[in-house]
């Protein structure tokens, strides 16, 4: 018998917890042909939700109950279930159930017709604010235009990957990932279904608009040298214009005679632009600096405080 896993990252969802492992008991009764391992990630959460999944956890043996000991963040909390899970395949949900588990039957069937990741493209959200819904296209956009990796407009972490993408997954040892971006740059044969996320049941989100412009300065950074490209060529031409424009101050004033510059003028140009370029070169560089500084210093991925797998039969 199949064994599928279901990873799902919890932060501050004490109200949904219990909504989302009834309904993945529910899928687990429609599919009665697998064996089911539903593993709960407390990301460092201030409510509830740990007392939840313990809760959970001691009335279901299928339940594995992992407890951070502070917020690491939704990439590493996915790392975690990943590193963790022991089903021939895993899925990834939300925990406030706008990933709906009732489609989970449709990306088995995929998964066992050859798919070997089954990633879900989301159409709409219910009362999405129009700000992230702008964001979401910029970033897929610039991603598009700065990765090697091509990142599919509005896909999400609701997907399926199968045992050897998990296994290939483990091996990835960066301390700033974004699952979506290292799943495409796999490169398995990819399956797609469309869905309409549902409006959140409780809670507020916790992905702020700060969180995801950190996540998208990550990706960038991470993912592509294009950043470094595009202010190498912005230096290059930066120099040939100011340099022209040196030389056409000198015409005028020395060999033509046309005191249209001062000396002033000359040193506020030429300062002015080489400024500029070290400026915006030495930040950038700083990103990736800051990338490389946080490798070197190899710090765990992340703590565990506690894991329960719950009461055997």
């Amino acid at each position: 018998m199949k064994k599928i896993s279901t990873i799902v990252p919890v932060y501050n969802e004490e109200a949904n917890v219990p909504l989302m492992h009834e309904a993945l008991c529910d899928v687990a009764q429609k599919l009665p042909d697998y064996a089911w391992e539903f593993i709960f990630v407390n990301d460092g959460s201030r409510d509830g939700s740990w007392q939840a999944l313990e809760q959970i956890a001691a009335k279901d043996s299928r339940v594995v109950s992992i407890d951070f000991s502070r917020n690491f963040g939704k990439e590493l909390a996915l790392t975690a279930g990943v590193q963790n899970c022991t089903g021939d395949a895993a899925i990834f949900l939300d925990a406030d159930l706008q990933h709906p588990p009732a489609l989970i039957p449709e990306f088995v069937k995929k998964w066992e017709a050859g798919a070997e990741v089954v990633a879900s493209i989301r159409k709409s959200t219910e009362k999405k604010s129009p700000i992230k819904d702008l964001g979401s296209k910029f970033f897929y956009r610039l991603m598009s235009m700065a990765a090697p990796t091509k990142l599919t407009p509005n896909a999400t972490d609701f997907k399926l990957i199968d045992r050897k993408v998990i296994n290939e997954l483990v091996r990835f040892t960066e301390h700033k990932r974004m699952f979506r971006g290292l799943i495409e740059w796999l490169g398995f044969r990819t399956e797609y279904i469309e869905f309409v996320a549902p409006e959140r049941i409780n809670g507020t989100a916790s992905y702020s608009l700060g969180k995801l412009l950190a996540l998208a300065i990550n990706s960038i950074t991470s993912n592509s040298l294009l950043p470094l490209k595009l202010f190498a060529y912005l230096g290059v031409l930066t120099s040939l214009v100011s340099f022209v424009l040196l030389i056409v101050m000198l015409v005028y004033n020395y060999l033509l005679h046309v005191p249209m510059f001062s000396a002033i003028s000359f040193v506020i140009v030429t300062n002015t632009l080489v400024l500029g370029i070290v400026l915006v070169s030495i930040g950038l560089v700083a990103l990736y600096i800051g990338q490389i500084q946080v490798e070197v210093i190899n710090r765990p991925l992340y703590v565990i405080r506690e894991k329960l797998n719950g009461e055997k039969d």
